[in-house]
């Protein structure tokens, strides 16, 4: 329908074991708004055993929606599943792919890679040191709001907070509510 509550419903009801790469290509196809790619779609498309290869390809598709629902995917995979379920060098390797194009991307992207080194950095300890050091590289990260205010993102000061107050390793019970 496009209705953006109806599409939120389908998120919660979905069941992902029985969705398909296809399904959730005409999704992402489908979500017009950050909040559905991100915390719909990608959010749901996390609980397959597909969710890497697809978020890979969003991640490299050039679309902006696409790009920040793969990112996005990632953190919620990282902030969830067991370290040993991901490939270090590959996850290393997406942090110095953040580190290089983080502030030429698109906004919602900015935003979603902002978030992956903040992940990684929490929720992922066999790359801890590397993404404290790829967020102090990066630095603040500015968000262009159109006519309103910019949005300063600052992912080191966030794995700073997140670590005093005892949440390094952090893993979520459940991805979806």
């Amino acid at each position: 329908t496009g209705n953006y509550d109806a599409m939120y419903f389908a998120g919660i009801i979905a069941d992902p074991i029985t969705m398909t790469e296809a399904d959730f290509e005409r999704w992402i196809d489908e979500a017009y708004f950050y909040m559905l790619s991100d915390y719909v779609v990608a959010v749901t498309l996390a609980e397959t055993d597909f969710a890497q290869a697809v978020a890979d390809k969003w991640i490299s598709s050039g679309e902006e929606l696409k790009m920040s629902a793969g990112w996005s995917c990632y953190c919620w995979l990282l902030g969830n599943r067991p370290d040993d379920e991901f490939n270090v060098t590959k996850i290393a390797g997406m942090l110095d792919q953040v580190e290089q194009a983080i502030h030429d991307s698109p906004d919602r992207t900015k935003s979603a890679m902002n978030n992956f080194i903040y992940t990684a950095a929490i929720s992922y300890l066999p790359l801890h040191e590397k993404a404290v050091e790829t967020a102090k590289a990066v630095g603040p990260v500015e968000l262009r709001r159109g006519k309103k205010k910019s949005s300063i993102l600052n992912a080191s000061k966030n794995i700073q907070m997140d670590i005093d107050r005892g949440r390094l390793g952090f893993k979520r019970k459940y991805v979806r509510c």
